[in-house]
């Protein structure tokens, strides 16, 4: 088999969004599957709309993903020469020609079309045919260069995910290689970049499906092989609707804010549009053993929040704990977290974080470990009554001289109770709003445990 050459090739005209993230990931593990090369280019050859600030946006959002590519970053606007030297080569060979029609006259050709029921388009009146006098080349006007597209025929190819695909030559037109001031167009530079790249395997959205012929003709025309294409269904929101902005986050960089992990979102866009049975939850290593071109979907897939949510909660689950803690400190200091003197946040995390379903939530109810309680009066004087007080006594008494870990703490909480005739609840809610504020808490014990020694002697002694 020839070696896998697989590429991830985005234009940084805003985000990396989770389109062009599914797109990277199924490239990136295609060429990991077959042990190929993963490629980064990014196509700026749009001056008007490409900035520094997106191609930055795109390279941090594969860096969090860990789609680490292995030739790249390369950029379009870098290969200039490159691109002139294949359409000096596509002049003299006759595949190209120069286009002295200015806009306006195009637009009127196309209007003349439109008024006749024709397909608008550029009609060819600079195009080269033998015996065809061409017009004279009006003074002053700079030319574009046109790539002398098949008059007949067609253009068919066996796209991986939607099967045959078949466009006729006379459906598209002599297209723009080059504008006036010599900056090539998109799909040339494309075709030249998938050549010189030696790409094998052209994996994108299926909006570039127009364009796939017509980068075919252009890399027959220049005498390249041609890669296999792909094209992916595009994501829909909940609502059928195309994926936008009021869906939600669809930048990728949005999740990290979001408290969403890198391997949540990997395994949830690795099933939108791929499968591998009914396995659900995966690893990456094992996406890549996996992964080929033979279970991609042809239909579009939608996006489920809670689906996402709940593939997050897992992975929480799983993480290594100081992660989690690197990650979730910094929106805890902003929110007032005291860590001086609490109990270290790591092991907070590994307590709660059971039922989060994003670090911003196991974030949020690890507060309660750092913050000074200021539990409610009216819910204080319902919980701690004259018959529970006596037993708060003794708790503290038994606190002085307890081994400090849960099992012999929740022991000593059912001496307590058994020897003043009380059930768990009766004592361990005003534990809680006087240890925490909260009523809510995981298990009683579990807290104590956290908290050292001194800090529970000294919240609980101010209310006996």
């Amino acid at each position: 088999m020839t070696v896998v050459r697989t590429r991830f090739a985005p234009s940084p005209t805003g985000y990396l969004h989770l389109g062009g993230a599914r797109t990277a990931l199924y490239a990136w593990a295609f060429a990991r599957h077959f042990g190929g090369t993963f490629i980064l280019r990014i196509e700026d050859t749009d001056l008007e709309r490409s900035t520094p600030e997106a191609v930055q946006a795109i390279i941090d959002g594969m860096q969090w993903l860990g789609l680490e590519h292995d030739e790249g970053p390369f950029y379009q606007m870098q290969r200039m020469a490159r691109y002139r030297e294949v359409i000096g080569q596509m002049l003299a060979a006759g595949t190209a020609y120069l286009c002295y029609s200015s806009p306006d006259e195009v637009e009127a050709m196309r209007e003349r079309m439109r008024a006749v029921g024709d397909k608008p388009r550029y009609d060819g009146t600079w195009r080269p045919e033998p015996g065809k006098a061409l017009p004279v080349v009006p003074a002053e006007r700079t030319p574009v260069v046109r790539f002398k597209n098949p008059l007949d025929g067609e253009v068919s190819w066996d796209d991986v995910v939607k099967g045959t695909i078949t466009i006729a030559n006379k459906e598209m037109d002599d297209l723009v290689i080059a504008r006036p001031d010599g900056t090539p167009t998109y799909n040339f530079c494309v075709a030249v970049d998938d050549w010189d790249m030696q790409i094998t395997h052209v994996l994108r959205g299926d909006d570039h499906v127009n364009n796939t012929p017509r980068q075919i003709n252009i890399l027959r025309a220049i005498g390249a092989p041609l890669p296999q294409y792909g094209h992916l269904p595009m994501i829909l929101g909940a609502d059928g609707e195309k994926l936008s902005k009021r869906h939600g986050a669809v930048s990728v960089m949005d999740y990290p804010a979001q408290g969403v992990l890198p391997e949540a979102i990997l395994n949830y866009l690795a099933r939108l549009g791929w499968s591998h049975g009914d396995d659900e939850v995966f690893s990456m290593q094992q996406f890549c053993a996996w992964f080929n071109l033979d279970h991609l979907t042809r239909s579009a897939a939608q996006f489920n929040p809670e689906k996402l949510a709940w593939l997050n909660n897992h992975y929480i689950k799983q993480a290594d704990n100081e992660r989690l803690a690197s990650l979730a400190r910094p929106q805890m200091l902003a929110d007032g977290a005291i860590f001086n003197g609490n109990p270290p946040l790591a092991q907070v995390l590994a307590l709660m974080k059971e039922r989060a379903n994003s670090v911003n939530e196991l974030a949020a109810a690890s507060m309660l470990f750092y913050r000074d309680p200021q539990p409610d009066a009216a819910l204080l004087a319902q919980h701690l009554t004259e018959a529970v007080k006596p037993a708060l006594a003794q708790f503290f008494e038994r606190c002085e001289t307890v081994e400090w870990h849960r099992p012999a703490l929740g022991a000593m909480l059912k001496d307590v109770l058994a020897a003043n005739g009380l059930k768990m609840p009766q004592l361990a809610m005003p534990l809680r709003l006087i240890l925490t504020g909260q009523l809510q808490t995981p298990a009683i014990d579990a807290v104590l445990e956290l908290f050292s020694r001194e800090v529970i002697l000294t919240r609980v002694r101010h209310y006996l």
